[in-house]
């Protein structure tokens, strides 16, 4: 062999262990979720986020895989599964609801935490503010407390007589009590009277609003939950039956049968978490950036539900909605 081709071939034996070191990390990302395990993730929201990857450039099992971890409405399940996803080894979390990202802050204090909704994370004691999170804790919020003012406007559009206001809450879904409170204040302050309903399982549902006929409650606010968006097929029928309006956040309520909504998909949260994703694998950290609020709300309403209820939606109200069900 000569000199030349043997330098050659000693340089690239040399070379060989550096190109295997330089290959690209696959980052591994938790995904906590209070919700039901959906059947087809591409039709579901949380399919927002393996799509919203794609979008920001990375190739699913090249660049990221995700662990899939979903409590199927079992708030008690979260613990467990968040200690699970660290076990694994797990780069970052992306959680939704907020009890499921107070899970996984219980199970780690350095792994990178995102939540995809969460109704106002300062009061819940999640990050300490809004501009700087600090800790290993930040994500997307919605400030249900400025959208409960504008819910109610729309109701009372709808219903003139507008008195009692029913709000429906899980009671295993501990992020819900500070928010009660904040809506049940925002009622008041509309100058209409507010009541307390809870239900955490199908039967509970059922019971509640066969309850509220005779309390001649005139609206139901159903709060944002995993439980409740897994029943909202339910909710809506019940509702009918009992020709009762409801009043939701996120329009898939709405396309389920619910009357009307105002606020934004968990879709659309759990896609910008990939912004925070995409962030943290550039180097940043969690404490140094903001908790993002969303900034435009869409509106839905199903026509056919309202027919049903007897009722006529105001031609004002048409007319800026996003969404209209016939």
């Amino acid at each position: 062999m000569r000199r030349r081709e043997f330098i050659t071939l000693l340089g690239g034996a040399a070379a060989w262990p550096v190109a295997v070191h330089a290959q690209r990390k696959i980052w591994r990302i938790g995904f906590l979720s209070g919700r039901m395990k959906p059947e087809a993730l591409e039709r579901d929201a949380h399919g927002a986020f393996p799509d919203g990857m794609r979008q920001l450039g990375y190739t699913e099992h090249q660049d990221f895989i995700v662990e899939w971890r979903f409590a199927e409405g079992d708030f008690a399940r979260l613990p467990a599964l968040a200690t699970e996803l660290v076990m694994s080894n797990v780069d970052i979390i992306v959680t939704s609801p907020a009890i499921a990202t107070r899970a996984a802050r219980q199970a780690t204090s350095s792994i990178p935490i995102i939540f995809a909704y969460v109704s106002d994370p300062v009061a819940s004691g999640l990050v300490v503010s809004l501009a700087k999170p600090g800790g290993n804790v930040t994500g997307l919020a919605v400030q249900q407390t400025d959208v409960a003012p504008k819910q109610l406007q729309l109701l009372k559009q709808m219903l003139p007589n507008l008195l009692r206001v029913a709000v429906l809450s899980n009671p295993a879904n501990a992020g819900s009590t500070v928010l009660v409170k904040r809506i049940h204040a925002a009622i008041e302050q509309a100058s209409m009277t507010p009541v307390a309903l809870t239900a955490g399982s199908p039967s509970e549902i059922e019971q509640v609003f066969a309850e509220l006929s005779p309390r001649k409650i005139d609206a139901v606010m159903v709060l944002p939950d995993p439980f409740f968006a897994s029943q909202r097929h339910q909710i809506a029928r019940i509702a009918i039956e009992h020709r009762l309006p409801t009043m939701f956040g996120d329009p898939d309520y709405v396309e389920a049968g619910g009357l009307i909504s105002y606020g934004d998909r968990l879709a659309s949260f759990i896609r910008q978490t990939t912004y925070y994703v995409d962030q943290i694998i550039k180097g940043a950290k969690p404490a140094d950036l903001p908790v993002q609020q969303p900034t435009r709300f869409e509106l839905a309403v199903n026509l056919k539900t309202a027919r049903e209820l007897g009722l006529k939606v105001p031609e004002m109200v048409l007319a800026v909605a996003d969404q209209v069900i016939e």
